[in-house]
C-alpha cells in the first residue's frame, strides 16, 4: 500500500448527468411527417444517469468503482475523461489523463494497429518521436507483433483490449481510467494487466477502475466507490464496501422470489435474523447457530395459531421446513402484539445463499393468516464440499 497521498488528483462536486430519452413507441414515416408539419416535438423523458455525486480522489490513490449494470459507472468515467459534459456540478482533474473506457474506443477501424497507436498518441498530445520511443513496448505488451499492421476492424475483442490497454498505460499518464479491462482477454493477459496496475500503484499514479471482479478490485483498490441508480451508496474501505454491495446484490437477485400474502387476522410485522452473539447478521458459517426474532400483531383473538418457517436455496427450491405444531410447541392463543423466538442450533447447509420464509396459519391448515415467502436471505460458508443440507453418512465397499 502506498504512503498517504497529500493532494487531490480528482475533485467531483454535485455532479449530475441527464439524458433525454424518447418516450416508448416506434417512430413511423407518418408520425415524423405529422410532427414536422405541425411543429410538434416528439415526447421525451428525462433520465438521470448520475445525480448529486461528490467525492475526491487523492494523488496516488486507486479508487475501485462497483455497481450493477446501469448504476452510472461508465458515465462517471466518461465525465472524468472529458468525453461527456456534466449536466450539473463540476469535475476537476489535475494531471494528464489516459483512459480505456470501452472496447476499441478511439480506434479507427480502417486504420492499422500501428496507425491507431500513433493516432492515440497525437490525441494525448504526445509527439510522434515520443510515441516512436514507446511503440515497441506497446506492441510487445499487447502481443500483436504479427498483426500490428493489419486494420483493427479485423481484430478480435481480445486483441482490441490488449492494444487499448497497452496504449493507455504506455503514454505515462498521471491519471488512468479503466473500464472493465479484466472482463476481456485470457488469463495470461489479465495477469499482465494486474502486474502493470500494481506497478502504477508503486509509481504513485492515480487510477480509477471499474470491475465486476470483486476479489480483484478489493486487492488493487485503496478505497471503493459503490454506485446505485446514479447515486453514491458507499465510499470507503474495500472489504466493508464490497460486503455491502454483495449483500445488496444478493437481495436484489432474490427479490423476484419474494411474496407476501394471507387473510390478515395475524400479521408478522418484522423478522430479525441474528447470530450466536445476538447481533443482526446475514453471514454464517456451517454449524453456526441462528436466531430469528418474529414480531406479530393479531387484530382479534386467534386460538392455537401455528407459526412456521422454511429454508430454500437461492432458486427458491425447498430444502427444509418446520413449524410449532410439528415440534409440539403449543400456542394457546394470540391477541394484540407479541413476539416469538426461533433458534436453529446448527446450520447444516453447504456453502451458498439461502432464503428463509416465515408463516402463521390455523391449526387445521385451512387458513393462512400471513405468509412471507423467501423473505430473508442469508449466506453460508463452509469448508466441506457438499450441496443442500448435510446428512451424516458412511460409504462401505464390499468386494466378492
Amino acid at each position: 500500500m502506498n504512503s498517504a497521498p497529500t493532494q487531490n488528483a480528482i475533485e467531483v462536486r454535485d455532479l449530475g448527468k441527464k439524458f433525454l430519452l424518447h418516450a416508448r413507441g416506434e417512430a413511423t414515416l407518418k408520425s415524423v411527417t405529422l410532427d414536422w408539419i405541425t411543429g410538434r416535438r416528439k415526447s421525451l423523458r428525462e433520465f438521470w444517469a448520475l445525480q448529486d455525486l461528490s467525492f475526491s480522489v487523492q494523488a496516488g490513490e486507486t479508487l475501485g468503482i462497483v455497481g450493477a449494470n446501469g448504476a452510472g459507472k461508465s458515465t462517471l468515467l466518461a465525465l472524468l475523461a472529458g468525453t461527456k459534459e456534466p449536466t450539473t456540478g463540476t469535475v476537476e482533474t489535475h494531471g494528464k489523463i489516459s483512459s480505456l473506457l470501452e472496447l476499441g474506443a478511439g480506434f479507427h477501424p480502417e486504420l492499422t494497429g500501428r496507425e491507431n497507436v500513433f493516432l492515440a498518441g497525437a490525441i494525448m498530445g504526445l509527439s510522434r518521436a515520443r510515441m516512436s520511443e514507446r511503440f515497441e513496448s506497446i506492441v510487445e505488451f499487447a502481443e500483436l507483433n504479427e498483426f500490428i499492421d493489419q486494420p483493427v476492424k479485423h481484430y478480435s475483442s481480445g486483441m482490441y483490449v490488449r492494444l487499448g490497454f497497452a496504449v493507455a498505460v504506455e503514454v505515462d499518464p498521471d491519471i488512468l481510467l479503466l473500464d472493465e479491462v479484466l472482463a476481456v482477454g485470457d488469463v495470461s493477459f489479465q495477469r499482465k494487466c494486474l502486474e502493470r496496475i500494481g506497478e502504477f500503484r508503486d509509481e504513485g499514479k492515480t487510477m480509477l477502475i471499474i470491475s465486476h471482479d470483486l476479489e480483484t478490485i478489493k486487492k488493487v483498490s485503496h478505497r471503493i466507490l459503490f454506485l446505485e441508480k446514479g447515486g453514491m451508496q458507499g465510499l470507503g474501505e474495500p472489504n466493508a464496501v464490497i460486503d455491502d454491495y454483495d449483500s445488496r446484490s444478493r437481495k436484489l437477485q432474490s427479490s423476484g422470489l419474494r411474496r407476501e400474502w394471507g387473510s390478515g387476522e395475524i400479521q408478522i410485522t418484522s423478522v430479525s435474523i441474528r447470530d450466536v452473539n445476538q447481533s443482526p447478521s446475514e453471514a454464517f458459517r456451517f454449524g453456526d447457530a441462528l436466531t430469528a426474532d418474529i414480531e406479530f400483531e393479531a387484530s382479534e383473538r386467534i386460538e392455537s395459531p401455528v407459526f412456521g418457517f422454511s429454508i430454500a436455496d437461492s432458486e427458491g427450491r425447498l430444502l427444509y421446513g418446520n413449524n410449532t405444531q410439528l415440534e409440539s410447541f403449543e400456542i394457546p392463543f394470540v391477541e394484540g402484539t407479541g413476539s416469538l423466538r426461533l433458534r436453529i442450533g446448527e446450520l447444516r447447509m453447504g456453502q451458498g445463499d439461502y432464503l428463509l420464509s416465515f408463516s402463521v396459519h390455523s391449526a387445521d391448515h385451512k387458513k393462512n393468516f400471513h405468509r412471507l415467502d423467501h423473505h430473508a436471505l442469508i449466506q453460508v460458508t463452509s469448508d466441506a464440499a457438499f450441496e443442500g443440507c448435510y446428512m451424516p453418512l458412511q460409504w462401505e465397499l464390499n468386494r466378492e
